[in-house]
C-alpha cells in the first residue's frame, strides 16, 4: 500500500511597511492573514518589508512588533528583514539576466508618465521604450543616466482563482509591460523581492489588499520563471475613507493609536474591524482567537458586502 503524504502545512504571513503607524486597513488584512492561516491549522510568518530604507523608519518596526502583540496577532517565525535579504535578491536578478530576460531602462518617471498606457488596475502600462535600444544606444545613455532593470515579459496570459476576488487573468504585454526587477539606485524592486521571499520562507497563503491582485500575475510570471512555487492568493477589499479613497498612513486616517483610544481595547477594535467587514457577524468586542470559532475561509469569498472597497466607518 502506498503511503500518502500529508499536505504541507498552510503557512501566511504578516508583511508590513515600516513607513507608518498601522491603519485599520492595515489590521484587517492582517486579521484576515491570521485567520486563514489559523483556521487551517498552520502558521504565520512576520516579515518586515524594508526595502524603501529612506522611508523605512526603526520606531515603526518596533511599533507594529508591539500593535501585533497587543492585538492578539502572534506568529510563529520572524521577524524577517528585506534589508538583511541582498544576496538571495541578487542570486535571482542574476539568474534572470544570465537567460537574456533582463535589459536597462533610462526611462525616468515623467517619461514613463508621458508613453505609458493606462492599466485596469492602478499600475501603467510599460510601452518597452528601452527594450529594442542598441548596444551603442545603451552606452550612450549610461554615460547620463544610471539605469533601472527591467524583466522581458512574453505576449502571454496569466490566470489564477483569487480566494476572494475570482477568476483573474492578465496579459503580461498588454496590461503590465516589461516591469522593474531593480531600481536606477540599485535597491531591487518589490515584485523580485516579495517572491525570492515568500518561497525563501515557506509562504503558501498570501492575504492582502486587493490594490495588489493587478501585481500578482508579474509575481506569478516570476515564481514560474525561477522554478519557484505558487501561493494561493486572497485580496481581501480596500478599507476606505470615502469613495476610492483608501485610508492612508500619511494622512493618519484611522490610525490605531486613534482606533485604541475610540474603542477603549485591543478586543473592541478587533471586533469593529471584523464586524464591518463580514469577518465576523457582529462588530462585538472579540480576540482573533475568539473569531477563530465562526470563521470559514470557504465563505471568504461571498463575506464581504462589497469585493473591492469597504466604507470606515
Amino acid at each position: 500500500m502506498t503511503a500518502v503524504t500529508p499536505p504541507a502545512p498552510v503557512v501566511g504571513r504578516f508583511a508590513p511597511s515600516p513607513t507608518g503607524r498601522m491603519h485599520a486597513g492595515n489590521v484587517f488584512a492582517a486579521l484576515a492573514a491570521w485567520l486563514v492561516a489559523k483556521s487551517q491549522g498552520g502558521k504565520v510568518v512576520l516579515r518586515i518589508e524594508d526595502l524603501d530604507a529612506e522611508r523605512s523608519k526603526p520606531a515603526y518596526i518596533d511599533a507594529v512588533q508591539r500593535d501585533f502583540e497587543a492585538l492578539g496577532l502572534t506568529w510563529d517565525e520572524g521577524p524577517y528583514f528585506q534589508h538583511s535579504r541582498t544576496e538571495a535578491y541578487r542570486a535571482a536578478f542574476d539568474e534572470l539576466a544570465a537567460r537574456g530576460l533582463v535589459y536597462p531602462c533610462f526611462c525616468t518617471r515623467a517619461d514613463l508618465h508621458a508613453a505609458s498606457a493606462p492599466h485596469r488596475g492602478e499600475k501603467p502600462v510599460y510601452p518597452g521604450t528601452c527594450r529594442g535600444l542598441s548596444a551603442a544606444e545603451r552606452a550612450s545613455r549610461a554615460l547620463e543616466r544610471t539605469p533601472a532593470q527591467r524583466l522581458r515579459v512574453p505576449h502571454e496570459e496569466v490566470a489564477f482563482t483569487d480566494q476572494v476576488q475570482g477568476p483573474y487573468a492578465q496579459n503580461l504585454v498588454q496590461d503590465c509591460g516589461d516591469f522593474l526587477v531593480r531600481r536606477s539606485d540599485g535597491a531591487f524592486a518589490y515584485q523580485l523581492a516579495v517572491v525570492v521571499d515568500d518561497a525563501e520562507q515557506g509562504v503558501s497563503s498570501v492575504v492582502r489588499g486587493v490594490d495588489l491582485l493587478c501585481s500578482t500575475p508579474q509575481q506569478i510570471h516570476l515564481q514560474s520563471l525561477l522554478g519557484l512555487p505558487h501561493p494561493d492568493y486572497a485580496h481581501v477589499p480596500l478599507l476606505v475613507a470615502e469613495r476610492d479613497r483608501r485610508l492612508s498612513k500619511r494622512d493618519r486616517d484611522a490610525a490605531l493609536d486613534a482606533l485604541l483610544a475610540r474603542f477603549k481595547t485591543p478586543a473592541a477594535v478587533i471586533g469593529r474591524i471584523a464586524g464591518l467587514t463580514g469577518l465576523a457577524p457582529t462588530c462585538d468586542p472579540a480576540t482573533p482567537e475568539e473569531l477563530l470559532g465562526t470563521f470559514d475561509l470557504a465563505a471568504l469569498p461571498t463575506a464581504f458586502p462589497d469585493l473591492v472597497q469597504v466604507r470606515w466607518e
